[in-house]
């Protein structure tokens, strides 16, 4: 079965134009057709009926001459006896016997108003209508019959171009109506196809493509630019998946690299092999490659936004069990802690911003580390602090990205994995907080500001 709406936005528009149009023509041309007519021969009633009454008053007071004043729009006026002799009338209009021709009937003697219609063909002119009125008047003289007559010509006339105008212009009205709408839509459209043609363009593989814009300033413009900024997004999404690909591909491949060749060269040389000691160094190789996967796992679960079990948890009591756990570390761990800082988080994630926070403190101190925490305003503010080599400013944002090591780093310590310091803004982000790198010297601090726990 055919579809009754049209499946183009344009064919919707155009047909719901073209149906509220015809609505409007329908109720407009019912209260045209039911009202004009009537008002247009009431007023012809109205001009013939007031002639009448006119002279009959003037013969009733005896004031009735011979030739009758003409009157606007009325083609004759006569007075007669009621045995047809005239007794005053208006100059002929066409000839005296056509005008008695019309006069034929004859009215009651009670004042009333009587009505006909008589139809007259002048020479060779189509016949026209008129409308006949006349009126018995007693005067002292005796009784008169008053006539007088008007043309309904110029009534049918505005009735037939009235007929003509609604079933003839209305037809029209809507045609038009429906081809304007039909272009104007179709040209108000036509940049978004261009914006359809050009995404279906773009793929995977090139995203650097961007819809055109038009200079309208109107919803469509709004549209494309909105297009253009997510593109934007997209290709830089998809640069870092990429990047993000690469580098966790070279990360992995160097433990995996290492343990190959320390395995090959053992198998190599069995007896002149340390297992144990080779067995330890494997066993380390393993526990690097299980936490690179792990902080991989943990940032894909938080790209993708999962929703982690979260309680409340205690952040001073969390920093003080992960300062218990590094005592005999090779720095100190220095502690300055609110009485309380509860936060509404998941347990583990907190506990994996603490420890990666912590290690790379520990891993670039020189002689200390020091742990501060403080409340106000429904934040909690914690900072840790090294006395190492610290940041450069031109780094501070560049530590959080992911499998960023700086150069120092690399050659003082060859133990992370780059992940920590990007994992941790991913925590703290989707614990709705902040982290930074501030001023300080000696060494590199970081601050950590999270919303506290609201007791609803």
């Amino acid at each position: 079965m055919a579809r009754l709406v049209p499946r183009t936005l344009r064919g919707r528009l155009t047909t719901i134009a073209m149906l509220v149009v015809a609505v409007v023509l329908v109720v407009g041309g019912a209260f045209v057709l039911s009202t004009v007519p009537d008002n247009l021969y009431g007023v012809v009633h109205s001009r013939v009926e007031l002639a009448v009454r006119r002279t009959a008053a003037e013969a009733k007071t005896g004031q009735l001459p011979s030739e009758l004043r003409p009157q606007a729009r009325i083609h004759f006026l006569r007075v007669t006896t009621p045995d047809g002799r005239l007794v005053a009338s208006t100059p002929a209009s066409i000839t005296d016997a056509q005008d008695a021709g019309m006069t034929t009937f004859r009215p009651d003697d009670k004042g009333t108003i009587a009505t006909v219609q008589r139809t007259l063909r002048i020479g060779a002119e189509p016949e026209v209508r008129y409308l006949v009125k006349g009126m018995t008047v007693h005067t002292s003289s005796g009784p008169l019959i008053v006539y007088a007559s008007s043309s309904l010509s110029d009534v049918d006339r505005a009735l037939a171009w009235l007929d003509a105008f609604v079933f003839v212009g209305a037809p029209l009205a809507l045609a038009i109506v429906g081809g304007i709408t039909w272009t104007v839509v179709g040209s108000a459209l036509r940049p978004v196809e261009r914006i359809s043609a050009e995404l279906a363009e773009i793929t995977g593989r090139d995203l650097s493509r961007r819809v055109p814009v038009p200079q309208t300033s109107d919803e469509i413009s709004t549209l494309a630019r909105v297009t253009n900024h997510t593109l934007d997004r997209l290709e830089r999404s998809a640069e870092t998946q990429r990047r993000f690909v690469a580098d966790a591909s070279h990360e992995l491949r160097s433990p995996v690299a290492a343990l190959r060749t320390q395995l090959e060269v053992a198998g190599a040389y069995p007896d002149e092999t340390d297992w144990k000691l080779t067995g330890m160094r494997a066993l380390a190789v393993a526990d690097h490659l299980t936490a690179v996967i792990d902080e991989l796992l943990l940032l894909a679960r938080l790209d993708a936004g999962a929703d982690a079990h979260r309680e409340r948890v205690d952040l001073r009591r969390a920093v003080e069990e992960q300062a218990r756990a590094r005592e005999g570390a090779r720095v100190p761990l220095f502690l300055r802690l609110c009485p309380t800082a509860e936060v509404f988080g998941s347990p583990l994630q907190l506990d994996r911003l603490l420890t990666n926070l912590l290690d790379n403190a520990v891993r670039h101190a020189a002689t200390r580390v020091d742990v501060a925490m403080s409340t106000a305003d429904g934040l909690v503010t914690m900072t840790v602090t090294d006395d190492g080599d610290g940041i450069a400013p031109e780094d501070r944002e560049r530590v959080f990205e992911r499998f960023t090591r700086l150069e120092s780093a690399r050659t003082k310590d060859s133990g992370g994995s780059g992940l920590g310091l990007a994992l941790s803004r991913e925590i703290v982000a989707a614990h709705g907080g902040s982290i930074v790198v501030a001023d300080h010297w000696p060494g590199a601090r970081f601050v950590v500001v999270l919303p506290l726990r609201r007791d609803d």
